[in-house]
């Protein structure tokens, strides 16, 4: 079977992942490179291989590490922990937990909560139709990165650009390098200032760290900044799109405000952003489901698969905003969980909470049919959402 699955418009996985968790959970896939990998699809199983940092590696250069981006990565950047094992990995992840604490989260949800207002004035000051993802889904998480990391706000068309064409698997692995070169060359001269001249950012903090070279804190940094703003507004306007597709789901949030909180946790769970899986390559024996994998053997651990279990979660392809989906996969698992979530999740929550409350009659300009999906990167989102109000 090739991998990825093709897929039509919509939140749903691929229809063939539900045979496949019951058929055959651990199953052969061939990725573009000519590689094969073992794609899993149950939510105990998926759960079991992000948990066990031991038997499954996330460094590239462990052999039969499955590569699905257009860049053939044979060896992790310094820095980036998303893809290295402990203890490099904890060396690192320690650096940062601090960062993003729920006392630093409550903290910084005052300046959050500012973002959001004025982005939601200036799109509502606008023409309508308006979009949604351009107009507010993606800039709010971008000021908020922006102002956490000490990146200028004026600079933020520039990473925005570079960041998606780091996760774009459309482009060529020449559109790729370029873009991460150019990312890397701003963030290097970046670090360099605050060395010289420290601020109250998480960038100055991080290079005070003892031993930490330039290199490994523009790793680091790449990581932060593309994870801390393309996933979470992808997450927006998708939730605003999956409420408007069942408009009973949207007129229940402008009813009950309150249930935002429970209702991002579902969200995030029925939408699974990060839809094309999570690579490890098996460093040691391990048995899933009933399928013995040998070291070198390559692994794709399907977030979507696993958050749309009935096993894990009944009528899963149903939202149900009352749903207790706390135990989502949406951000990873174990050693390796996205260590931004507390921030994505209140992001989101102030969001959704502005929107429904300051714009109760939102709806969706076009319809559902006409909106246009962006399936073409590990995180998929929305190229545009028309709305009115």
């Amino acid at each position: 079977m090739k991998y990825p699955i093709a897929r039509s418009p919509g939140f749903d996985p691929p229809a063939e992942f539900a045979s496949l968790r019951s058929e055959a959970p651990v199953c052969p896939v061939s990725l573009r490179h000519g590689q094969e990998a073992h794609l899993v699809t149950r939510y105990d199983d998926v759960r079991a291989v992000l948990r066990d940092h031991g038997r499954f590696s996330s460094d590239p250069s462990t052999p039969g590490f499955p590569q699905l981006r257009p860049v053939v990565d044979r060896k992790a950047a310094p820095g980036s922990f998303l893809v290295t094992d402990p203890p490099e990995h904890t060396r690192y992840r320690r650096m940062l937990t601090g960062e993003f604490t729920l006392r630093r989260m409550n903290a910084l949800r005052p300046e959050v909560e500012r973002i959001t207002r004025e982005r939601l004035a200036a799109l509502r000051s606008g023409p309508r139709p308006a979009d949604l993802v351009t107009g507010f889904a993606l800039p709010v998480p971008s000021d908020v990165i922006c102002l956490l990391l000490g990146v200028p706000v004026s600079d933020q068309e520039f990473f925005s650009t570079r960041s998606r064409a780091h996760l774009n698997r459309s482009l060529t692995a020449e559109q790729v390098q370029t873009a991460l070169d150019e990312l890397h060359a701003y963030l290097e001269a970046l670090i360099r200032s605050r060395r010289a001249s420290p601020q109250d950012d998480l960038i100055s903090r991080l290079v005070q760290e003892p031993g930490l070279t330039d290199e490994e804190a523009v790793g680091m940094t790449v990581l932060l900044l593309v994870g801390g703003h393309e996933t979470t507004a992808n997450s927006i306007a998708l939730s605003v799109l999956a409420l408007q597709r069942d408009r009973a789901q949207w007129e229940a949030l402008v009813a009950e405000p309150d249930l935002i909180e429970n209702a991002v946790e579902e969200l995030l769970r029925y939408l699974s952003p990060v839809h094309q899986g999570v690579v490890r390559a098996v460093a040691g024996e391990a048995t899933i489901s009933g399928t013995v994998l040998g070291a070198g053997e390559g692994v794709i651990a399907s977030l979507f698969a696993a958050n749309r279990d009935p096993a894990a979660f009944p009528e899963p392809d149903r939202i149900d905003l009352h749903r207790d989906a706390r135990t989502h996969l949406a951000f990873g698992s174990g050693v390796h969980q996205c260590i931004g979530h507390l921030l994505a999740r209140m992001e989101m929550h102030v969001a959704l909470r502005a929107l429904v409350t300051e714009l109760p009659t939102l709806r969706l300009a076009v319809p559902f049919e006409d909106v246009e999906f962006k399936f073409d990167a590990p995180i998929y989102g929305l190229r545009s959402l028309p709305i009115t109000w």
